[in-house]
């Protein structure tokens, strides 16, 4: 990781961990991905490597995000999904060149090529995204609890119940807060 930036949060769904690389969107947005060398890495990381990126590459990607953002939130909410969000996943989704191979453990995985660039795998992404809003994975789209995230997640949990993007920061955040509001009330004496 290049130093500097905010730590990637990563899940295992690419198309809403993706969305996350602008997180706290009701609050102080941060975002993660603010150079094309960021994207680089955020894509390295995700299984999705590329040699470089131009400014323009990013601003497709950000677009994509904002995109899938949008659809997901939408389809999260059980409401109509954007047109104009649906034709840049789509476009994106149509664009790119990979491959879907099987691992030894029975799982897809997507490949580049030597010669792939930033748009074979932003179709990768747009892919994903176009399989969990279709209800193609068992799971379903949630929002997170915080009111300063809210950030789409793609719950697996076998109740469906889960309320946090991710535990480790929204819902210890969130617990952090009630605690503290508690310790703050004044407390009754009993006679």
């Amino acid at each position: 990781m290049r130093a500097g930036f905010p730590d990637f949060r990563l899940g295992n769904v690419l198309a809403t961990s993706f969305t996350g690389t602008l997180s706290e969107r009701h609050g102080s947005p941060v975002e993660r991905i603010p150079t094309p060398h960021r994207l680089v890495d955020w894509l390295a990381v995700n299984g999705l490597a590329v040699d470089s990126c131009t400014t323009a590459q990013l601003d497709l990607a950000r677009e994509l995000r904002e995109s899938i953002h949008a659809a997901v939130t939408a389809a999260a909410l059980q409401a109509a999904l954007p047109a104009p969000a649906v034709q840049v996943i789509n476009d994106c989704s149509t664009q790119g060149r990979a491959a879907a191979i099987l691992t030894p453990e029975g799982k897809r995985q997507w490949r580049l090529s030597s010669a792939s660039c930033v748009e074979d795998a932003l179709s990768v992404i747009a892919a994903d995204a176009i399989s969990i809003i279709a209800g193609e994975r068992h799971g379903r789209l949630a929002l997170c609890a915080s009111p300063t995230c809210q950030a789409v997640f793609f719950d697996t949990s076998q109740s469906r119940t889960r309320k946090w993007c991710d535990m480790n920061t929204c819902g210890n955040r969130q617990k952090k807060a009630r605690f503290n509001a508690n310790q703050r009330k004044p407390r009754s004496v009993k006679p």
